[in-house]
């Protein structure tokens, strides 16, 4: 039955999101906890098994269409379950991103206290957890809520990288380690637009609204 499968598909993205949220989880721990040992795990393990996830998953949903030709709403499910698994799969390229700039850091003095990229990462967190489960439920009112809290991922990255500029500014030296900070603020920015990019998917899927023409218009 089709219903089935589109039980499986969602309980699948459900995994592959938990996945790729503990492997953010690890890059931030052990860049706080100056843990190489979890850092090369992100690297070495936790990157080749989510590729082995969205390959999976992938000939799952291919599968899904040749074998029950879907159509209308159970058709844009299933595309946009293709959606969300290319997107994980980005952001789990993002976590090993982070690692390794964390492998770089731990290893030297730091350059300031790490205390706006742990709750930007955070809020990272959150978003991708909430734009998986605004799918799963076809919530638009949380995916609306993820599109709103960019805003706020954006300004602490902002924030983060006009601190570094002042440390540079103050000691040329610290450059290199700050540029690595000011990567992990980045990569984080990107984990949240990829999230927020689900959610207006949903919107779109569920409402039949195109929200990101008004984003674009609201950022003239």
């Amino acid at each position: 039955m089709l219903e089935e499968r589109i039980s499986q598909i969602k309980s699948e993205i459900i995994f592959y999101g938990k996945f790729i949220e503990n492997m953010i989880d690890k890059s931030i721990k052990g860049l706080l906890q100056k843990n190489k040992e979890m850092l090369m795990e992100v690297i070495e393990i936790d990157e080749a098994k989510a590729n082995e996830i969205e390959s999976e998953i992938e000939e799952l949903l291919i599968s899904s269409i040749a074998q029950y030709e879907p159509r209308a709403k159970n058709l844009r499910i299933i595309i946009m379950a293709l959606k969300i698994n290319n997107d994980l799969e980005r952001i789990g390229d993002h976590a090993v991103n982070i690692s390794e700039s964390g492998i770089y850091l731990i290893e030297r003095p730091q350059v300031k206290p790490l205390l706006d990229i742990p709750r930007m990462a955070e809020e990272a967190k959150k978003v991708l957890i909430d734009c998986i489960e605004s799918f799963i439920t076809e919530n638009v009112e949380l995916a609306r809520s993820v599109c709103e809290r960019d805003n706020v991922i954006d300004d602490l990255k902002s924030q983060i990288i006009r601190e570094l500029v002042t440390y540079i500014s103050a000691n040329p030296d610290t450059i290199e380690r700050s540029f690595h900070l000011m990567r992990i603020a980045n990569n984080l920015e990107r984990i949240a637009d990829l999230s927020t990019n689900i959610s207006e998917d949903v919107i779109f899927i569920v409402d039949g609204v195109n929200i990101k023409h008004h984003r674009l218009e609201d950022n003239q």
